[in-house]
């Protein structure tokens, strides 16, 4: 493909020889000849020299940082994602569901559905137009997945969420009656697990982005356009508003609601409602093994030195009432 013909597709400022080949996207430090490369992080712009790319996408401030032929787009990450979803469309397989799918009984497919090999999709699925599901993925009875859905490798889409309930020593199961509904353009990691709602559904909202490993419970509700990386585990019946972004490992508990626009940084625990938009961090920051110990036994006595401190304020209150 031609340079100029991807600025005609995507847009952008076309600076250079528009004739320029392209067929194949590398990194700055390892494109060669008829590849492009992108600048997205400025700590790399010292590569866009260097490069042995035919072409580079770069954002306006590193606009005069090469003489290569390169395109200018206000973001260059994004229009990055662009280009490649141009040089490496996805193929559709033949037959688009392979022989050794387990289709249950009423399942719905929509046009151009693909379900690679060992899938099992239950009674009653409906799953919308363009979707493709990945080997050895789980669909349970009568879920529901939206259009141009992504279902990774080995996923878990409608398994039984943890619902107990105590008798004596013992547990007694409580049936999971509820479905998962995934609304449409929404990707699902490798091995992450979606779990059926108790009674109501649980429900991942149009453009949510779930990366591998992730664990979501019962009854969950996550809004439109929320993203989460690997290994985040979220509890049941917890409310995630949208646009919301959750670091690697993030942990949430249950019955939680965070609103709209909340970003928790990996690592962190969240155990209380977060209703407004902002950046959460509770990590404890990292440092040397010996100093961690010194500074966790200080935090065993923090209540103690908080009573104290309160203390002394009643006393200097008191000093200063009688001057």
């Amino acid at each position: 493909m031609r340079l100029a013909d991807i600025v005609a597709r995507l847009g952008g400022e076309l600076v250079g020889d528009g004739d320029t080949l392209i067929r194949g996207i590398g990194t700055l430090a390892q494109a060669g000849e008829g590849d492009i490369a992108f600048l997205a992080n400025p700590k790399y712009r010292g590569q866009l020299a260097e490069t042995a790319a035919s072409a580079v996408i770069v954002p306006p401030s590193a606009a005069d940082g090469t003489d290569r032929p390169h395109i200018v787009a206000a973001n260059s990450y994004l229009y990055y994602a662009r280009v490649a979803q141009l040089l490496y469309p996805a193929a559709l397989p033949n037959p688009p569901v392979h022989p050794s799918a387990v289709i249950g009984e009423g399942v719905v497919l929509g046009r151009n559905v693909v379900i690679h090999a060992g899938c099992v999709i239950g009674d009653g699925v409906e799953i919308g137009d363009d979707t493709v599901i990945y080997p050895n993925a789980v669909v349970y009875h009568h879920c529901v997945i939206g259009r141009r859905c992504v279902i990774q490798a080995g996923a878990v889409i409608g398994a039984d969420g943890f619902g107990f309930a105590k008798d004596g020593a013992a547990w007694v199961k409580i049936p999971q009656i509820g479905r998962v509904v995934i609304g449409d353009d929404v990707e699902i990691g490798a091995n992450s697990t979606i779990d059926r709602g108790a009674i109501d559904d649980t429900v991942i909202g149009n453009g949510v982005k779930i990366d591998n490993l992730v664990m979501v419970a019962h009854n969950v509700q996550i809004g439109e356009h929320t993203a989460m990386a690997g290994c985040v585990g979220i509890a049941g019946s917890t409310k995630i508003g949208a646009r919301c972004t959750i670091g690697g490992a993030g942990m949430i508990s249950g019955h939680l609601t965070l609103g709209d626009d909340v970003h928790i940084s990996g690592a962190t625990l969240v155990a209380r409602n977060l209703p407004n938009p902002g950046h959460y961090t509770a990590a404890y920051p990292l440092e040397a093994h010996e100093g961690w110990l010194k500074n966790a036994a200080h935090l065993r006595h923090l209540d103690k030195l908080a009573k104290r401190v309160r203390e002394i304020e009643k006393k200097l209150e008191k000093s200063e009432g009688t001057n």
